[in-house]
């Protein structure tokens, strides 16, 4: 695994926004685990949260696209802190976010940042995907502003589960839209290197806990 997924992991962790006990998704499905990248919540999280992004980005797609772009809400702040992760690596690229509400004055633009052509080369930035609601409005949008190229796209976790069918709901998601879906970590790789290993003094996968994932993935598990 590379360094930066491990630590990547840990900072999930740390940050408390990786947890593990039992909680209720959106979809219906009691999970054992559970991600919430809205606990990134102060400046330097954040900033190390761009800096993994940017990370994956570049492992991914190089240097070969011109802008990151984040879906309102949750992706405007991914989109900003991704650029300045690339920016102090030396890959100095636009940002660009959708507005949910159209204004009715001034600047009456559905996107706030930089400038779009068909030509543009852009790379989508998300927390998790689930059913990809938000990233097909995104790419309506963008589709409506000039029509970009849209190279790929980065998520925090691959939690493997999975979709409206029995295709992991990232694979649905890439197909649908006919793009690359990436996370910096899968589900995998987390289990792997938390089970029985402790962080701050305390094992965060213990034996119980990753049965208990097992046994949900069995049901609802997709690679």
């Amino acid at each position: 695994m590379e360094t930066y997924k491990s630590e990547f992991i840990e900072f999930l962790v740390a940050c408390n926004a990786l947890k593990f006990g039992e909680f209720t998704l959106k979809s219906g499905r009691v999970a054992p685990y559970f991600i919430n990248t809205g606990m990134f919540d102060t400046g330097e999280k954040i900033s190390r949260l761009g800096h993994y992004y940017a990370q994956a980005v570049t492992a991914h797609f190089g240097d070969n696209f011109d802008g990151i772009y984040g879906p309102a809400y949750k992706g405007i702040p991914l989109c900003i802190t991704t650029a300045m992760g690339l920016a102090a690596r030396g890959v100095d690229k636009g940002y660009l976010f959708n507005r949910k509400e159209a204004k009715t004055y001034a600047d009456k633009s559905t996107l706030v940042g930089m400038a779009l052509t068909p030509e543009t080369r852009l790379i989508l930035v998300d927390d998790v995907i689930t059913s990809g609601k938000a990233i097909r409005e995104s790419i309506e949008v963008l589709k409506n502003n000039s029509n970009p190229k849209v190279e790929g796209i980065v998520i925090s976790v691959n939690r493997q589960e999975k979709g409206k069918g029995e295709q992991n709901a990232l694979a649905e998601v890439a197909d649908i839209l006919g793009v690359p879906v990436f996370a910096i970590v899968t589900l995998e790789e987390i289990k792997t290197y938390l089970h029985n290993k402790e962080i701050n003094g305390q094992v965060v996968i213990d034996d119980a806990m990753l049965e208990k994932i097992n046994t949900y993935l069995e049901k609802y598990g997709a690679k």
